[in-house]
């Protein structure tokens, strides 16, 4: 759908003079035969509200016209009973002897492909879509924002285009899952790169792209095997927001009387029965940045709003799943009703909220169905382990001298898995090494791959759904101290005239080399393997020897994974692991292809891992 069929097409009828206008009406469509058979239709223009709506069509009436303050706005309700058929419904806004009719398309819901949802059997692969790659330079420059790839918190000009011609490359390393940095519209003064101050609910960037190219994407990536996962922010929009300079009510923003608060990013009040109040409001009502408007979920029309945006987007490019930006933010029987929401229309579909916490009662909260959280269903199905994030970042470093026991490295990794009870569902619980917010995990003085290697073979073969950060594969290195620019860099080859191509095996260095076939041979292990699929995970507490050991296992298949945390070869004795190799006296290592004999001791290599499947 091209941009301007998203824009107001309407027929003007009057007599007399034109009083009220029609500017915007979001959503631009909707389907007939959704589970939810209310519509929201926000209706913007001059002197709107003062009009009364009427239209003829079977299966439709209309719920309600709900005014506000800003008599340039009116809400109206729609129902549409699930045997209504596709066609054009005609709205009339009468006021006087005015009338203003739109022509409004109610489309045919299709079951097509995607809305399928991401579970553990997938591994994400997380975008950054401006720093990714270009293929499309006449996108780059609109309304005087010019790239600058030497300015690291600039636009680079990358786009959706460039994401697509990446498709085989994406799908070639063996992800089954793209995860995209926001793709909405960011028309902020300086660009916006990274694309969390959204200027337009229901448009794409134009400097990534349109509507149509975004659905295609989608589509294309389906083709090849290949899930979508959209980011998405309720919490705030960007202060460039075309409804910034009129607002639809005096209470669409949360602390709007011109004295900036900002957020004081207390997100354990949501959950402390020690809070004060005034802690918990601040954290709610409290802005991110001045540049970021904090929304109020609390206003009916708005929640509605930012709900059929969710579904629009599915049902038109058909994502298959959502990433919601500061989860714990937004109004919290909002965020609920919003899953609940969702789910209901596409009961495959997953949505992963960002629960930034260093602990893991406080990220397995937000889960649903969490014992712990006792003020209601939060419908939220996967979380996001930053707990297990910041351990992995120092326990696969190297140590000056060896530690076993509780003094293992790896050890930390076992103590946070124990942990595991407090969450309702650990298969949904999104883990990952780094993300576009955190320090990348490369870094640029490992002397080797073994650190590399050995949390790839960890975060691969533990519980929960891996995300991998792009460029890790090529070994991108970044620390965002000075910015978060400097974690967010140009993936070399992604440009025209850029000096080496690491897209490809001759423009990256052997040590690049070795990790991306280390990485690729893993995911391409990985996929289907109903162990990791859907396998219990077994874990023994990390003794004398300084080796994590661990197994998934689903039926008759049984993955061993043998991680030395040391800087000397470990001999490991095999007897302790009974409960999961069983009987079996064999395994193969999934890199090497090496057998091993596990009815004996294991000599496992300093800072090194084997990956074992039983025979």
């Amino acid at each position: 759908m091209k941009r301007f069929l998203l824009l107001i097409a309407f027929v003007l009828t009057f007599a007399g003079t034109r009083a009220a206008q029609i500017i915007r009406v979001e959503p631009a469509s909707w389907w007939t035969g959704m589970v939810n058979t209310q519509l929201q239709l926000m209706v913007y223009g001059k002197g709107i509200g003062a009009s009364k709506v009427s239209f003829t069509y079977p299966g439709v009436t209309l719920k309600e016209a709900a005014h506000t303050n800003n008599p340039n706005y009116l809400f109206v309700y729609l129902n549409i009973a699930k045997d209504t058929k596709p066609g054009t419904l005609k709205l009339q806004f009468n006021q006087g002897n005015q009338t203003l009719t739109h022509n409004y398309p109610l489309l045919a819901r299709t079951n097509k492909e995607g809305a399928a949802g991401f579970s553990q059997a997938d591994v994400m692969y997380l975008i950054t879509p401006d720093r990714f790659a270009n293929a499309n330079a006449a996108n780059d420059a609109l309304e005087g924002v010019q790239v600058n790839r030497e300015d690291p918190n600039a636009r680079h000009g990358g786009d959706l285009a460039g994401i697509e011609k990446r498709i085989n490359y994406i799908k070639d390393l063996g992800f089954t899952t793209v995860w995209l940095n926001p793709v909405q519209e960011n028309r902020m003064p300086g660009g916006s790169y990274h694309g969390y101050a959204i200027t337009d609910f229901y448009n794409i960037d134009p400097r990534f792209g349109t509507n149509t190219e975004f659905k295609n994407l989608t589509a294309n990536m389906h083709r090849n095997g290949l899930k979508v996962v959209m980011d998405m922010i309720f919490n705030h929009c960007g202060s460039s927001h075309w409804w910034m300079n009129d607002l639809p009510s005096k209470d669409w923003i949360n602390n709007n009387s011109g004295t900036y608060v900002q957020t004081n990013h207390a997100k354990y009040t949501l959950m402390d029965p020690h809070a004060a109040g005034i802690d918990k409001d601040i954290l709610i009502n409290g802005w991110f940045v001045k540049e970021m408007p904090d929304l109020n979920q609390r206003n009916r029309h708005l929640a509605t709003y930012l709900i059929q945006n969710s579904i629009w987007w599915i049902e038109y490019s058909r994502i298959d799943g959502i990433r919601q930006d500061t989860y714990p933010y937004p109004d919290y029987d909002f965020m609920a009703r919003w899953c609940r929401e969702v789910q209901a229309e596409y009961p495959q579909f997953n949505i992963v909220g960002e629960s930034w916490y260093g602990r893991s009662s406080a990220s397995s909260w937000w889960q649903q169905g969490s014992a712990l959280n006792k003020q209601g269903k939060t419908g939220l199905k996967t979380v996001m382990d930053f707990p297990l994030t910041f351990i992995t970042s120092g326990a696969f470093d190297y140590i000056k001298e060896d530690r076993t026991g509780e003094g293992s490295p790896l050890y930390s990794i076992y103590e946070e898995l124990a942990q595991d009870f407090m969450f309702a569902d650990q298969s949904n619980i999104l883990t990952f090494l780094d993300n576009h917010d955190l320090d990348r995990f490369a870094r640029a003085d490992d002397p080797d791959l073994r650190r590399y290697k050995q949390a790839l073979a960890f975060l691969l073969t533990t519980r929960g759904i891996p995300q991998i950060y792009y460029g890790t594969e090529i070994l991108m290195d970044g620390k965002k101290a000075k910015s978060d620019g400097y974690v967010r860099t140009d993936f070399p080859g992604g440009w025209a005239g850029d000096k080496t191509d690491d897209f490809t095996p001759a423009g990256r260095t052997a040590k690049q080399n070795e990790a991306w076939s280390y990485m690729q041979k893993l995911l391409t292990w990985r996929k289907n393997n109903p162990a990791i699929a859907q396998g219990k995970l077994v874990h023994y507490v990390p003794d004398g020897t300084g080796v994590y050991v661990y197994a998934r296992t689903s039926g008759t298949k049984t993955v061993l994974v043998l991680l030395n945390g040391t800087n000397t070869e470990r001999d490991v004795p095999m007897e302790r692991f009974k409960q999961v190799t069983g009987t079996r006296t064999r395994g193969t290592d999934v890199i090497t292809g090496k057998q091993l004999n596990i009815s004996q001791n294991i000599k496992v290599p300093a800072k090194g891992q084997y990956i074992l499947e039983l025979n």
